[in-house]
């Protein structure tokens, strides 16, 4: 579960820019909460709180039953954190990469969950491919498997498709679909409105920092007279910025 409250963070300037703006939200177990915005909306600083990459100026959060204040280290064993440019050991081969994540969060039997992960996302052929030489796709797959190795009840997922083909966009949508019935928590930022659509049991739109409407997909279209999410959306954030 994550439980968001009052959370603020502002940076730079005179005065500083508030980029999280008193937010507050709920995401329960074996449900896929969206973060909806327009860019500078606030939600990769949200999820990078959430995270544990950033702190709050006030406000908290609890992820896991764990506050971000006071045991962000507690919140960084609970939770698989991926985003669009998420980093990989370029001198490592995929499963070198996989299998020192699985290490280094005291997997039982490392070796035997790299592998499976190597399966199931479909990277077993390029298992001894060192991490610079693959594909934005492939790369990211590795990813997804490194995020996930440690099987966490959390999974915090920042525009995750970004730049992928539909294939590789497929695997990941799918792999979602699985965790949120394997019961985990998971919270979901994107640009692409079929993607929310398709995976959020509710949705929080941002704008300028703060929420503007949450709800149920069916409820944000009912609440904004529109058919799709997509125009729900931009109703929202047209309505705001008047």
């Amino acid at each position: 579960m994550i439980e968001v409250d009052s959370l603020v963070k502002a940076f730079g300037g005179d005065p500083p820019k508030l980029a999280v703006d008193s937010l507050s939200f709920r995401a329960e177990p074996g449900q896929v909460y969206g973060l909806l915005g327009p860019n500078g909306a606030g939600k990769t600083t949200t999820l990078r709180m959430l995270a544990t990459l950033l702190t709050p100026d006030s406000g908290t959060a609890r992820v896991a039953g764990h506050d971000i204040r006071s045991s962000p280290e507690a919140v960084r064993a609970s939770i698989g954190y991926l985003s669009g440019n998420t980093g990989l050991y370029g001198r490592l081969t995929a499963r070198e990469m996989i299998l020192y994540f699985a290490r280094l969060q005291g997997v039982p039997e490392p070796e035997r969950r790299t592998d499976r992960l190597l399966y199931r996302f479909g990277i077993d052929d390029y298992r001894n491919q060192r991490c610079d030489a693959l594909s934005t796709g492939m790369g990211q797959k590795v990813s997804i498997a490194r995020a996930i190795v440690h099987d966490p009840p959390v999974l915090i997922l920042d525009e995750p498709t970004a730049g992928l083909d539909v294939l590789v966009s497929q695997t990941l949508l799918e792999f979602v679909e699985e965790a949120k019935d394997h019961g985990t928590c998971l919270i979901y930022s994107t640009h692409i409105m079929s993607e929310a659509e398709r995976l959020c049991d509710r949705v929080g739109i941002l704008h300028e920092g703060r929420l503007l409407a949450e709800g149920t997909p069916e409820e944000l279209k009912e609440q904004s007279a529109e058919r799709y999410l997509e125009s729900a959306f931009i109703h929202f954030v047209r309505a705001a910025s008047r």
